[in-house]
């Protein structure tokens, strides 16, 4: 019998199985699909030699994530690759804000009226980052912070809306780049503790930067493979669960899928009846003949491009995606600019190019004109540039991969109380009404990105239970 089998070989679902084997347990795990990945992909999907991410393709929070920094994954082929600028905001007049390495730079890209108010705001946490990190990632209420003061001054400027942090700016660019943060995990501006997720991309933007992996987000992915099987670990492909009993036997289950899935697999009813899904997306992966003729300067050395053209456009797009059944008319573009610093992505001179604007949960339009408009506003003869082009909306997504639900990237929406305790209201988020089913997935602390966390936690919760038993 094993000791651990998981189900999901996403960067969650390795990272647990790593962390259980790296303990001396007897670990199997089963993906569905016919390579492992989950969210950390990489595939040709417009032509031959344009190397694509299908979902995530620039990794803050994998950079900063305590569970991979202390993995050995440099040794099994993971190397981090830093563009000039981690992300770039343009605006209608040609100008643009920036998120640089540099606390100065960046402020100084928003004005000289916010360039003090941004320095006041993250210098004060940016020297403990590494400690409020763990933090942020530990396990939820349970775990006692390693730096409780600093904590709470974080939670008294993140925990209200994004909203009221705004207002410490003057002057539309830093709201607007700000907005954009906020934006990434699909979050409504005005929500709870949407401050600190603005926060938190901007602090690791500062502290270790937004780089794209060499090679593709794939390259993660099969680093952690790589270190399991070499811990002793195995990894199935092309292995649907519809049920425990196509699971080998084994002293503990745990699921890098959706609460949904989970609940049907291991029959756990009503379970997690009341766990909301988020806004899904419209992913366009772009062929291109030559770098995105972006207007401004910034962007074209930067690795991650927002598009909005302000604080208001960006959260109108947001309550449209997630308050109605159409989709924005400007839609707020996420970009990855992946080959301006890895030219293995695409053949020489070419450029390979993901964009994407959230639309609502199951949406099955077409948003490809509305948003290569929203880019031509910005980058004028982009469309010209273009090869070929590979759309994927909500359906095609959940296809691809089963956690996202109606095409919600982010495995559950992340609003209200589900931001902080997800799947459900409750002190051990990883254990199941089943003893020996445990769910590892992004619908858990600390929720979406590639980080690895989720897994990480949840392996904690999984080696406490087989120690006992």
């Amino acid at each position: 019998m094993l000791d651990a089998v998981v189900v999901g070989a996403g960067p969650n679902g390795l990272t647990a199985a790593v962390e259980l084997a790296r303990r001396g347990f007897s670990v199997a795990v089963f993906e569905a699909q016919g390579t492992v990945g989950g969210g950390a992909r990489t595939e040709e999907l417009t032509l031959p030699g344009f190397r694509h991410d299908p979902c995530s393709a620039a990794h803050p929070l994998g950079i900063n994530s305590p569970a991979f920094r202390d993995l050995p994954l440099q040794r099994y082929g993971l190397e981090w690759l830093h563009p000039g600028l981690p992300m770039a905001h343009p605006f209608p007049d040609g100008s643009a804000a920036v998120l640089s390495r540099s606390v100065g730079e960046t402020a100084a890209s928003f004005g000289p009226r916010d360039a003090g108010a941004y320095r006041r705001l993250v210098e004060r946490f940016l020297p403990r980052w590494d400690t409020l990190a763990r933090d942020f990632m530990s396990l939820p209420l349970t775990a006692l912070p390693r730096d409780p003061v600093t904590l709470a001054r974080f939670g008294l400027v993140g925990l209200p809306p994004s909203t009221w942090l705004m207002r410490r700016f003057g002057d539309e660019k830093a709201k607007t780049l700000f907005a954009g943060l906020v934006a990434h995990v699909m979050a409504p501006l005005g929500g709870f503790a949407t401050g600190a997720i603005g926060l938190v991309f901007a602090l690791a933007a500062h502290a270790r930067g937004w780089p794209v992996a060499r090679g593709g987000s794939q390259s993660i992915s099969d680093a952690l493979a790589a270190y399991l099987k070499d811990l002793g670990g195995t990894v199935h492909t092309d292995y649907e669960v519809k049920r425990l009993d196509d699971l080998p036997p084994a002293r503990a289950y745990v699921f890098d899928t959706s609460p949904t899935a989970l609940a049907r697999i291991a029959g756990l009813g009503n379970h997690y009846a009341n766990y909301r899904y988020g806004p899904g997306v419209f992913k366009i992966d772009y062929a291109l003949d030559g770098p995105v003729p972006w207007t401004a300067e910034a962007p074209r050395s930067a690795g991650t491009v927002q598009i909005g053209a302000d604080s208001a456009e960006i959260g109108a797009a947001l309550d449209a995606a997630s308050g109605t059944d159409r989709a924005p008319e400007r839609p707020f573009l996420i970009t990855v600019q992946p080959s301006v610093v890895d030219p293995t992505r695409a053949p020489e001179g070419k450029h390979v190019f993901w964009a994407y604007g959230h639309v609502p949960n199951g949406w099955t339009g077409d948003l490809t004109d509305a948003m290569e408009r929203q880019l031509e506003r910005f980058a004028p003869g982009f469309r010209d540039r273009v090869l070929a082009r590979a759309t994927a909306g909500p359906p095609e997504l959940a296809v691809r991969n089963a956690n996202y639900v109606g095409g919600d990237i982010a495995s559950g929406a992340v609003s209200g109380l589900q931001l902080l305790l997800r799947p459900k209201l409750s002190l051990f988020p990883y254990s199941t009404p089943h003893p020996a089913v445990f769910i590892c997935s992004s619908a858990t602390p600390p929720g979406p990105g590639v980080h690895g966390m989720s897994g990480h936690n949840a392996a904690k919760a999984v080696w406490r239970r087989l120690r006992q038993t």
